[in-house]
Parts: C-alpha cells; structure tokens; sequence
C-alpha cells in the first residue's frame, strides 16, 4: 500500500505536470516561466477553462466578465459581511463562498473566481474598522484586489500579486485539488468541490505555511542567529518552514520566480532589507538542514517567498492563505470540471488492519 498514496496516478489531465525530480512547473502546455509575469490572471483562467466550458469568450472578454463577477459577489454579499467579520478571516471568506449558487454554468464558476478576491480586502478592511470597498469591474483583477484592500494600487505591486496568481494556479494533484476532484465525481456543484478545496488549502501542510513563514523570520531576526535558532528549531521537532516539498526533490521553481518578483519590489519601501535578510536565513537553513537531514534533499519551496510577497502587497499573515485561494481556486474550477467530464465516483479501498470478530457458525 503506497502511504498516503504515493505515486499513485489516480487521475488523467490535460491541466499541469509537476516534474518534481527536474524541478519543472508546465500548466496546459506552457511552462511557468511562459507564463509568470508575462500573462495575466485572467488570460491563465482562460487557458485553464478552455474546453471546460460552452461558449467561452475571448482573453478580454473572459477578463470583463471577472470583472462584473467581483461587482455581483460584493453585491450579492455584502448585507452579511458584518456577520461574517468576527470570524477568523479564512474561516470568515469560506462560510461567505458557500453562500454562493451551487451551480456548472461558467456564471457560477466566475463568481468563485472573484469571491475569495472580494471578501478578502471588505473582512480585513471591517477588521480595522473601515468600510469595505466595492470592486471596480473596469480593474484588472490582482489591482482590484490590492485596491479594495488598501485604496490604492501601485502598477508594480498589483503586477506582483498577478505573478504570484498565475504561479499558484495550478499544481498538480496536491491534497485540496484532489479534495475538489473527490467532490466532483460526486456530481456535486462547483461551490460544494470548492469549499472542499478550500477546507484542505487551509492545513499547515498545505497553503497554510506563508504564515508561520514570517513568524519564523521575525522569530530569527529576534535571536539575532539564524543557524543557532535552526539548528534548535530542528532539534525539538520543529518544521522550518518554507522548505521542503511533498514532489519536488530540487528546489521548487515557484520560489524562483516568486524570489525574482520580490527583488524587483526591493528598491521601494523595506521590501530590500526584507529579502537580504530573508536571503541570509534561507542560506542559513539550507547548511543547517544538509547537516541534520542528510539523507534528504530538502530545498526551499513556494511558501518562503511567498509570504515576502504577499506582505509586501500589504496582506497580514492571518490572511496569506486567503491570497492563495485567490489563485488557486481557477485551477481547482478547471479540475472539478474535467473530473465531472468522466462521470466516473472517485471510491479508493482501503484495507482493513482492525480486530475481527468470532464468526458463529
């Protein structure tokens, strides 16, 4: 039995490949580097729904509709948004979304698209005690998103954060885009697979990792020696956060281009005092573990840069979780369709290690 089924191919996809021995992202065909940076959020959701949906419009098209997506989810939410404040902001964005139609139309898909990127800035904007934003159809959607935040947008940091979308929007089959196929081959809506992708998304072993990633920053800076703090931190059990991944045996090429888009952000603010530091800390971690894991090839992953991304984008760590389900959840859209498309129940065995009963003749 392969633990926690390793290796197992339990799905055909034409969505993204993780070559995790080479180090390679390819999503519908292009690789990563193709497409961060150089392709907007929206023009990814249209790679990635394309096929999946009856009369898809164009790039631009496809982007518009985002837009008044955003406009119809604040909208549509925005009465219950009080209620929903005095949770915590995942938890919060969640019940929100699941308040949504349950639908397969590509309506139904665009409002999931827009909603973890609207209820986002209006619950943490409520959580300092200021009134909610609404979105602005016309705005491109990582802008949007950082200006219902903040009041403003930057070209450079919503160029960021629509990187950093594009590089999350697909992975393979990590556990929440399995949880939405899971759902999926139940027949059950679009908002039923998301929610499931959404429950596994928020695990520290999944997208819940940028956060403690900045604890542990502020938590070395602190100590003033990043080594020693490691080499502790191991030495109790701990995690170090930011390193390591479940398929990638070399470093993860997210990190790269993440680490890429925060340098070109360091010549503003303390962006660049962050990354130096943050720098000297990931080197530091990678000597501490090639001398406490030898046997394994532990390399920085995808969360380490993405939480000096996204706070510099101006989104609290609570919150950074929230940002990749922002991202993630087109991929997680395009997965539930293709699995819906092989009508087919998703039903492993498993086998039985517990006590047997005395059999009465």
């Amino acid at each position: 039995m392969a633990n926690g089924l390793d290796d197992v191919v339990a799905a055909d996809t034409v969505l993204s490949d993780v070559d995790g021995a080479g180090g390679h992202l390819t999503i519908r065909g292009h690789s990563l580097a193709e497409l961060a940076g150089r392709w907007r959020f929206g023009q990814v959701v249209h790679l990635l729904f394309d096929g999946f949906f009856d009369e898809l419009p164009g790039d631009s098209e496809l982007e518009q509709a985002i837009g008044k997506a955003r406009v119809e989810v604040f909208e549509r939410l925005q009465p219950i948004l009080g209620q929903l404040a005095p949770l915590d902001i995942y938890s919060a964005v969640r019940a929100g979304i699941a308040l949504l139609p349950d639908g397969e139309a590509l309506a139904d898909a665009l409002r999931l698209i827009a909603a973890p990127a609207v209820l986002t800035p209006a619950l943490l904007r409520l959580g300092r005690g200021e009134k909610p934003l609404p979105p602005d159809a016309s705005a491109d959607h990582a802008s949007d998103m950082l200006r219902m935040l903040g009041g403003t947008a930057s070209p450079a940091l919503a160029k960021a954060l629509d990187t950093y979308l594009v590089t999350v929007c697909d992975h393979g089959l990590n556990a929440s885009t399995f949880a939405t196929r899971v759902v999926a081959s139940t027949q059950a809506g679009l908002t039923s697979a998301i929610l499931a992708g959404l429950g596994a998304l928020k695990g520290p072993l999944h997208g819940g990792a940028p956060g403690p990633v900045i604890e542990m920053l502020d938590a070395i800076e602190a100590s003033g020696d990043a080594a020693a703090w490691l080499r502790d931190e191991i030495a109790r059990g701990g995690r170090i956060m930011g390193f390591g991944h479940r398929i990638y045996r070399v470093r993860d090429p997210r990190a790269d281009v993440l680490k890429a888009v925060v340098r070109q952000l360091g010549s503003s603010n303390q962006t660049g005092s962050r990354l130096a530091f943050a720098e000297r800390v990931e080197q530091a971690a990678l000597d501490v573990l090639r001398v406490a894991k030898p046997q394994r090839s532990i390399q920085t992953n995808v969360e380490f840069y993405t939480a000096l991304l996204l706070e510099a984008a101006g989104f609290p760590k609570e919150a950074f979780s929230n940002v990749f389900a922002a991202g993630r959840v087109a991929g997680w859209i395009a997965h539930t369709r293709e699995q819906q498309a092989t009508g087919r129940l998703i039903r492993p065995q498993s086998r039985y290690v517990g006590p047997v009963p005395d059999l009465v003749a």
